[in-house]
């Protein structure tokens, strides 16, 4: 089993239609057609939304794509039209609120790895191929790569794995002219941005992106980049100083929580069919502060 341990229930607010309620965000829709998006304190790990949340982790979350978008603009045009809280919403909302344009969206998670691990590594260590990319060899956890590389993943809904893919399956189900693009993109956006945070002594692993098209009045279509941008939700960030392959690297992420869920102290069986447990408060102060450093240290913006 999988899922949410507490799944919420949608905020009704006059205007919007509620859409989704993900792993993290709530998606409405007002009245204009535009999508409103909810950046929540919710937190999850393997494949469960856990029922203790991370204070201002939506927050730090939103406000990091944000500042992302700015640096990214000369190269990928984004989905956000304001910040403004609608009108009737709770005062909660403000900070980690997004209103959107409505985008056809692309079903392709578009990951770009520069360094080897995770679900990577070990399809490494089985073929020497990472979604079909041939690797050198002698390449070990942590490894830097020669040169990055698009891994892209089928979606997937809550509770369940996203699943790599190869290039060609994208190019098949979404057409040859969207995977190039897609690939294009991914790759450009990746390499600035793993520029600007090694200049803050950050490495950018890996990440991943989601787009989709904007139709204007005349009917073009223009490549968009959406959701959340290089977020410790959705990339791995590593301390440079303290980079050594070889191992697991440490990280600015909820890394703190998948360690706590596995260790005798949580009493919690991975194997079993039970939801994981609350969360301690010592492991939700670790974590919330592991999101703050990184919003800290990627923006040179000191957190309020």
């Amino acid at each position: 089993m999988s899922g949410f341990v507490e799944k919420p229930e949608p905020v009704e607010v006059p205007g919007l239609v509620h859409l989704h309620t993900g792993k993290v965000r709530d998606l409405y829709e007002n009245t204009d057609g535009d999508l409103i998006m909810v950046a929540s304190d919710r937190t999850s790990a393997y494949d469960w939304v856990l029922p203790t949340e991370i204070p201002d982790k939506g927050r730090v979350l939103t406000q990091l794509s944000l500042w992302w978008f700015d640096q990214l603009a000369d190269l990928a045009p984004n989905h956000v039209l304001s910040t403004e809280v609608p009108a009737g919403a709770p005062a909660d909302w403000a900070g980690r609120t997004l209103v959107c344009k409505s985008l056809q969206m692309v079903p392709v998670e578009c990951v770009a790895r520069g360094y080897l691990t995770g679900s990577g590594l070990k399809e490494y260590e089985e073929t020497r191929t990472v979604c079909g990319l041939a690797l050198p060899e002698g390449l070990e956890d942590g490894s830097e790569l020669p040169a990055p590389i698009f891994t892209p993943a089928t979606k997937a809904e809550v509770g369940e794995h996203d699943e790599n893919v190869s290039y060609e399956e994208v190019a098949r189900q979404a057409g040859a002219e969207t995977a190039a693009q897609l690939r294009q993109a991914t790759l450009a956006v990746y390499s600035r941005a793993r520029d600007i945070a090694r200049e803050r002594g950050i490495i950018l692993a890996d990440t991943k992106f989601e787009f989709g098209y904007a139709t204007d009045e005349d009917g073009t279509r223009t490549l968009t980049l959406a959701d959340e941008v290089l977020t410790p939700d959705s990339s791995r960030f590593w301390p440079a100083d303290q980079w050594q392959p070889g191992r697991a690297q440490p990280s600015f992420d909820k890394q703190f929580v998948r360690d706590w869920l596995t260790s005798p102290a949580s009493g919690w069986d991975r194997t079993s069919e039970q939801p994981p447990p609350p969360l301690p408060a010592e492991i939700v102060e670790q974590t919330r502060a592991k999101y703050i450093e990184a919003y800290e240290r990627l923006t040179g913006h000191t957190w309020s």
